[in-house]
Formats: C-alpha cells, sequence, structure tokens
C-alpha cells in the first residue's frame, strides 16, 4: 500500500491465520499475535474507520512509539509505520476519514500523524501529560479533544497552535468516552445513549443519559475476580483496564488486571464468555468497524508497583475473531417466566424451601443467594422491583428472598 509513504515498516514478516496460533501460558486462547509488539507496557489500542479499506490497527507505549499494523483478511498482520514521542504514549484516535492519526504522551504533547506523508507534528500542549485524545466530527467543522492531568479539557483546530476553547476542572482526567476506564455505547440509530464506567474494584457501572426509569435501568455488575461470582470464599479483585462496546451487537468487551477478557450482554444483563488466564494483565482492547475482529493487548500495567515489572517480559497484542461470540443472548422467556441464557437459573429446577437459612443454602444451591440481590446487595422491596434478570429467584424458588438476613447471612 502507498498508504504510509516510503518508509513505513518497523518489523518483518508476519502472523499465523486466525485460531491457527500455538498456545502457552501467554497465550491460553490460541488466538493470533501481533508481529514486533512495543517493547514496553501497551496503553491503547484503536482500529481503523469504516472509511477505510481493509483494517489498520494503532498501539500506543511506555516504549514512547505509536505502531501501525495491516491486518489482513486471514488473520496475518502487516508491520506498517511507527512514530515517536519523548514520552509514553498514554491514547490514540483516528480521524473519521482515516488519513490521520492523533496521538497524546506523557510528553505533554499531541501530534497528528499523516499516513499518507508518514510525518507526524504537534497539534497540542498542555502543562501535564495528556491522557485522553478524541477526534470530533460535527456537522459544521470537526476538532480534536485534549484530556489532560494539568486540569483541562482543551479543543483544537489543528491548523492553529492555540485552542479553540479550554475547559477548566476540579480534578485531573483520566479517561474521556473509551475511576479507571469508560465507553460510551449507542442506541439502534447509532446515538450515544449512555456509558459504562469501570473501577479499580473489579465493578462496571451501566448509567443511561435519559433512562425512563433510572433506578430500574441503571445498574452495576461485577467482574474480573479471582473466584467469579462465589462470595463464601475470599475474593481477589481486579481493576477493569478497559472497556470496548461491539459496533453492530452493542454488547461489551472488559479486560482488567487478572489477565482475562470477559464478555457482556448489558440488556440482558449476563455474561456471554470469560477467557482463560494470560500471564500478564490485559492493559487495552478494541473492537474493528465491523465487530469481526477483536484486539487485546497484554502487557504489565503496574498495578503491583514497580516490583512486579519484569522488563525482560514480552509483551503481546492478539487478535480474536468476535463475530459469533458477541452476539446478545436470546432474551425470550420460558414456560417458568424466566429469562432464557440468563444468569438465573429457572425456579423449577429447585426445590428450595421458601425459608432457608444461610447455611442450608450454601449446601442446597451452587450460587448460595439470587445473584442480583447478592450482587448489588438490595434490600427485599427494591430487589423485587429491580431484578429483571428473571421472575424468580432460582434459589428460593419465588420472586425475590423471603428476608434480607437470609441474604446476608448466605
Amino acid at each position: 500500500m502507498s498508504l504510509f509513504g516510503t518508509n513505513s515498516g518497523f518489523g518483518a514478516g508476519g502472523t499465523g491465520v486466525f485460531g491457527n496460533a500455538t498456545t502457552d501460558s501467554h497465550n491460553p486462547m490460541k488466538d493470533v499475535e501481533v508481529t514486533s509488539p512495543p517493547d514496553d507496557s501497551i496503553s491503547c489500542l484503536a482500529f481503523s474507520p469504516p472509511t477505510m479499506p481493509g483494517n489498520f490497527l494503532i498501539a500506543g507505549s511506555w516504549a514512547n512509539d505509536v505502531r501501525c499494523w495491516e491486518v489482513q483478511d486471514n488473520g496475518q498482520t502487516v508491520p506498517k509505520a511507527q512514530q515517536m514521542h519523548t514520552g509514553p504514549v498514554l491514547d490514540v484516535c483516528w480521524s473519521d476519514d482515516g488519513s490521520k492519526v492523533f496521538t497524546a504522551s506523557c510528553d505533554k504533547t499531541a501530534k497528528m500523524w499523516d499516513l499518507n506523508s508518514n510525518q507526524a507534528m504537534q497539534i497540542a500542549q498542555h502543562d501535564g501529560p495528556i491522557k485522553a485524545i478524541h477526534w470530533i466530527k460535527a456537522p459544521n467543522y470537526s476538532c480534536i479533544m485534549t484530556g489532560s492531568w494539568d486540569k483541562t479539557l482543551k479543543f483544537w483546530d489543528t491548523r492553529s497552535p492555540n485552542p479553540m476553547m479550554s475547559l477548566q476542572m476540579p480534578e485531573r482526567c483520566y479517561c474521556a468516552d473509551v475511576h479507571r476506564c469508560v465507553a460510551i455505547f449507542k442506541d439502534k440509530q447509532n446515538k450515544p445513549t449512555g456509558f459504562a464506567l469501570g473501577s479499580i474494584e473489579g465493578r462496571v457501572a451501566i448509567h443511561y443519559i435519559n433512562p425512563p426509569n433510572p433506578a430500574k435501568d441503571n445498574f452495576t455488575f461485577k467482574c474480573h475476580r479471582s473466584n467469579g461470582t462465589n462470595t463464601t470464599t475470599p475474593q481477589d479483585i481486579y481493576a477493569v483496564n478497559a472497556i470496548s462496546f461491539h459496533p453492530v451487537h452493542g454488547t461489551l468487551a472488559t479486560v482488567g488486571s487478572d489477565g482475562r477478557f470477559s464478555f457482556w450482554d448489558k440488556d440482558a444483563r449476563t455474561k456471554l464468555k470469560t477467557s482463560e488466564q494470560l500471564d500478564q494483565p490485559i492493559t487495552a482492547c478494541c473492537f474493528n468497524h465491523n465487530g469481526n475482529i477483536f484486539a487485546y493487548a497484554s502487557s504489565y500495567d503496574w498495578s503491583k508497583g514497580h516490583e512486579y515489572y519484569n522488563p525482560q517480559k514480552k509483551n503481546y497484542i492478539f487478535l480474536r475473531n468476535a463475530a459469533e461470540e458477541l452476539k446478545p443472548r436470546n432474551k425470550k422467556c420460558d414456560d417458568n417466566g424466566v429469562m432464557q441464557n440468563s444468569v438465573f437459573w429457572p425456579a423449577a429446577q429447585f426445590t428450595v424451601p421458601s425459608r432457608i437459612s444461610g447455611e442450608e443454602m450454601r449446601k442446597t444451591c451452587c450460587f448460595s443467594v439470587c445473584v442480583c440481590a447478592r450482587d448489588r446487595l438490595l434490600p427485599l422491596g427494591r430487589h423485587l422491583d429491580q431484578c429483571r434478570g428473571a421472575a424468580y429467584c432460582a434459589w428460593t424458588n419465588q420472586r425475590g428472598l423471603p428476608d434480607l438476613p437470609s441474604m446476608t447471612a448466605a
């Protein structure tokens, strides 16, 4: 391709076809490895927009570089080009036409990388590291937004050295669109309708902007924990490092410090899949424009401090075929009124008495209590109103728990 000018490559060769990669502890899901990954922790990933022919993947890293690969239809990845900052690269984004990439760095600058000429120029300056960068396309103008640890948001016309607008914030900018991480989701008309917020305590909050019933529509779920939903034993809780929504189905992926990725259906409020555990945290993820490819990065996220950092440990970017695994669950209810494929089990499968002690409940069922009530710690009255996963509590064979003590005892 001539897209990247004359000086393009930074590696040699490519990787294999989807699903044919070798596996060990660093790649337990047997996903395709991107060739020539960065030499330090990978902070961000972004696929090219649908206006570009083919798929191109951008990655920014703590090695101060930004790299680009072409992802071919057979899963092979071809290194195309790279650019450098003088500090770690914390965020990247594409222009809507795919001709330019924008990069944000700890060196307090943002750059515009013109892919046709393979040249980069500074377009923004802050008094602190720039944590977030986004391309904004409006009907009558376009600009770049940067969010910094200098407690400002700035909006830039790339043709001017001065910002169009500057907004002062009460605290540093930690994330914007895509606490730890945040991602916007859209409705069927492709209009933004809410956001998912991830935290360092292994939770994700789903928040709608103008919900008909906020108390029912907004919710929080637990994720990235050492023993899943089992709360009868101590849990190791890990940070949610990134969230990405599927561009077609509206389902979402989360990745965490536990070295796993998980796929979720927020509308059915259930988990679709969890990966095997990698030997490093997963620090970033994204989908390509049609949702067929899921990219995720395995590298150290500094969640355990500098003493656990191993500079000899290789970093990886993996590609996974996501065409089927992110499809929403069937939301039809069965004869018992229970939502099929949900995290709840049909009530008819259990013959648990309506009142039961916590100890008896632990012996009778595998998760001890109603998943919705346990995870959200709702009082009985609110549980009856807000438990939307099923018509019945699977463990007590009726709607809701008989009383709050049974829930907390279990």
